[in-house]
């Protein structure tokens, strides 16, 4: 029986896709696989018998990656699975920073006790008065799941959107609204709109990437909304533009000390992804994925392995998988290996990602198989072959 360990309380919806040949374990260090969505793991002690981390979200800041990739491990994300439920809070967010729904709120609350509250409110409503988002532009930052769904939807609210992402696949590319103009710098997105969101990852190259350059660029009173990472944006830039009214609002997901004490900044508690529907899809497709692993070594949607498509193993034949790094010298030397061992190769694949790669190949001998994933164990550059059958 495969063992599965979850750091984190994952939806059934996702567990109860496991099936009988799985069982869920206490104990991560004899489990196969390892389903996570924010626990830290950069401190923990991988077992001998780890094969796969899921992130049940997109976000892999808690796991160490790189030495999840020398110790064979393939990690896995989800991405997309909860781009609508951040979608509409993004959404939620164009219009609390267009209208002053919290602070007439808060003014109702205050006033509670006050009888002709009713009559009080009609004078009281114009400190509270907004502008609607029709008509307005809206800067995109980053047009991947999110960043795309949120453009779409800008459009059906009459909102003139303004798209930028040097990286944008074809697919995404494909799901635009042919209405989202296309920028080609960062700077056309910072002069020209009134509403600004930012969708990309957290990178060496995008930490920081709001500094004061970018806010002096912008349109005076512009409303900035962070759904993505508190580290793209610098604080201490951003609360400069708030205080000086060069910001007219930042909204913001990520509850940091610093954001909260920003002037005019309008902070959630993390609920970008806080939905029944997205933990449910997030622990359907972190299950689908590593199953599909863990079966016939199939990998999609991992972040520190390169994606590749595998059948089941055919009748009589066991299939080798080799996760190596991308030297062209490693390759080499598990072909002579399996060339030593006997092995008829009915089928193999080889793909690589940067500094790793994956290798697999069906062979028609079972035992030459395991004698070859022996002989291959020991050689630097290969961090870990197994036999699936």
């Amino acid at each position: 029986m495969r063992l599965i360990h979850c750091l984190n309380n994952i939806s059934s919806q996702g567990t109860d896709l496991l099936s009988d040949a799985y069982g869920l374990s206490e104990d991560a260090t004899t489990a196969e696989g390892i389903l996570v969505r924010s626990a830290a793991m950069h401190d923990m002690e991988f077992g001998e018998n780890l094969l796969a981390i899921a992130r049940a979200g997109a976000g892999v800041n808690n796991i160490p990656l790189e030495r999840c990739a020398q110790e064979g491990i393939v990690v896995f994300n989800t991405p997309g699975a909860n781009a609508n439920a951040v979608k509409e809070l993004v959404l939620c967010a164009l219009l609390l920073g267009s209208r002053g729904i919290i602070d007439g709120i808060a003014w109702c609350k205050d006033n509670a006790a006050d009888e002709n509250i009713a009559k009080s409110a009609e004078k009281a409503k114009k400190a509270f008065a907004g502008r609607e988002i029709a008509g307005k532009r809206l800067g995109v930052i980053g047009l991947g799941a999110i960043g795309a769904l949120v453009a779409n939807a800008a459009i059906d609210l009459g909102m003139d959107v303004y798209g930028y992402d040097p990286y944008v696949s074809v697919g995404a590319a494909w799901r635009l609204n042919p209405a989202v103009h296309h920028a080609c710098e960062l700077t056309e997105i910072f002069a020209e709109c009134d509403y600004i969101t930012i969708h990309v990852p957290a990178l060496p190259n995008t930490i920081g990437m709001i500094n004061e350059d970018a806010i002096n660029h912008m349109k005076d009173g512009v409303v900035f909304l962070n759904f993505s990472r508190d580290t793209l944006v610098d604080n201490n830039a951003m609360a400069t533009g708030l205080s000086s009214g060069k910001v007219g609002a930042y909204i913001t997901d990520f509850a940091t000390p610093e954001i909260m004490r920003m002037e005019h900044a309008i902070v959630l508690p993390h609920l970008g992804a806080s939905t029944e529907e997205a933990e449910d899809n997030c622990a359907m497709m972190a299950v689908r994925q590593m199953m599909a692993y863990l079966e016939t070594g199939s990998i999609t949607n991992s972040v520190n392995f390169p994606a590749c498509q595998l059948g089941p193993v055919a009748s009589g034949c066991a299939r080798i998988a080799v996760l190596r790094a991308n030297d062209p010298e490693v390759l080499g030397r598990a072909a002579l290996v399996l060339q030593d061992q006997g092995c008829v190769i009915e089928n193999s694949v080889d793909v690589t990602r940067k500094d790793t790669a994956y290798s697999v190949y069906d062979v028609a001998d079972t035992a030459a198989a395991d004698q070859a994933a022996a002989a291959l164990s020991d050689w630097d550059g290969i961090y870990k072959v197994r036999v699936i059958r």
